[in-house]
């Protein structure tokens, strides 16, 4: 990439982020001459990637003319695989989301079926929204981990309820049978780059994102980037040890892990521990009585005290994990999502609870919890922005 498509892609990007924006908020931010800055800007409005937005304040001569990206120059698909659910929504390129779809993984979505579904999405989206294939950017996919991101695989996801996903190509084969370009992250980071583009004007640098579902999950924001390791880790949050000694889960994994109290496991079988099961929490499936999570979501709506008591501790238990993580990260905002933290309203107020009294130098260090912007939305959401952030011009 040459210097001038690199400083190019820095201008759009610039104006994305920030909205509508004036040509001398432009040259304060970048090293550019007044001319070549008036050509780039020219060329981006001729490309169709900007357009004008009337005119700003003056403060002595003419007012300056003001300009934002172009929304409709392009469309972006983010896809969500995930455990429990799976969605993808379609985006402009203001983010904007004009239609999203989202259905239940069961045992009978193996990876055919599931890029099945994903095509069918896609073309009642074209047809729906009046586009062409030509239109569409990419595809962005936050998936369960671990991760081979630069492949695009799928590794070794565990507890998915089909089978098929172990080394899936997931980018290739979304690829062959869409005709356009397809990126991979974790969802955890997925979903925290959809929090911080839709927090953007709060200029939050240092952000930490949990995702408590069938499994546990996190990302890391630090200086407004992701924090990557050595290796795909997303899921590594459910093995921190929060009593040694602890029960295990799986029979694999630490003892005493955070996962062990703390996953939608965990919650089935604490309720399949209790002396008499109430109706409400069971399902019949093949004439054998079955706990779901969408049994024990409704038991809670029906004001079931056993069921909520089990969800409450694992809420304090996930409180502690929070407390941890904050005491090495000290980040700014913390977002928290889930199924498990929608289930029932006190488990977030439970969770940041106990996180808060656990936190060290409270509250005069005191990072602003919230269930973040985009909720259940922010991976596929996340993961349309990834595909903008790299959209190449």
């Amino acid at each position: 990439m040459t210097n001038k498509t690199t400083t190019k892609k820095q201008v759009y990007d610039y104006i994305a982020r920030n909205g509508i924006v004036s040509k001398a908020e432009l040259m304060a931010q970048f090293e550019l001459k007044i001319n070549s800055m008036t050509r780039l800007l020219e060329e981006l409005i001729t490309e169709n990637w900007l357009q004008e937005k009337g005119l700003g304040y003056s403060t002595g001569g003419r007012p300056p003319i003001l300009y934002e990206t172009n929304a409709h120059r392009g469309y972006i698909l983010g896809l969500e695989i995930s455990r429990i659910y799976s969605s993808m929504g379609l985006y402009d390129l203001h983010m904007n989301r004009l239609s999203l779809v989202r259905w239940t993984m069961d045992e009978t979505m193996t990876p055919e079926r599931f890029i099945d579904r994903v095509q069918e999405t896609v073309d009642s989206f074209l047809v729906q929204h009046e586009l062409a294939a030509q239109q569409i950017v990419g595809i962005g996919v936050g998936a369960v981990g671990p991760l081979d991101r630069e492949r695009g695989l799928i590794v070794d996801p565990v507890l998915f309820p089909a089978a098929g996903w172990r080394d899936l190509p997931i980018c290739r084969l979304l690829e062959e049978r869409l005709g356009f370009p397809a990126l991979l992250d974790n969802g955890a980071n997925t979903a925290l780059i959809g929090e911080h583009w839709a927090l953007r004007s709060e200029r939050y640098e240092h952000m930490l994102y949990v995702h408590a579902g069938a499994g546990l999950r996190s990302a890391v924001m630090s200086g407004g980037e992701l924090v990557y390791g050595a290796t795909d880790t997303e899921g590594a949050v459910g093995q921190m040890i929060i009593q040694a000694g602890g029960p295990r889960l799986r029979d694999n994994g630490n003892y005493g892990a955070l996962e062990a109290f703390v996953s939608l496991q965990a919650l089935e079988s604490k309720v399949r521990e209790l002396p008499v099961t109430a109706a409400a929490v069971t399902t019949t499936i093949a004439g054998q009585e079955q706990i779901t999570f969408e049994t024990m979501v409704r038991a809670l709506a029906e004001g079931d005290a056993d069921v909520l008591h089990i969800f409450n501790e694992a809420a304090a238990y996930l409180g502690i994990g929070l407390a941890n993580l904050i005491n090495v990260l000290h980040p700014e905002q913390v977002i928290i999502g889930g199924a498990l933290l929608s289930a029932h309203e006190t488990m977030f107020d439970t969770a940041i609870r106990v996180a808060e009294q656990n936190t060290y130098y409270f509250p005069k260090y005191k990072p602003l919890f919230s269930k973040g912007i985009l909720k259940e939305d922010a991976v596929a959401a996340g993961a349309a922005v990834m595909v903008l952030k790299k959209m190449q011009l």
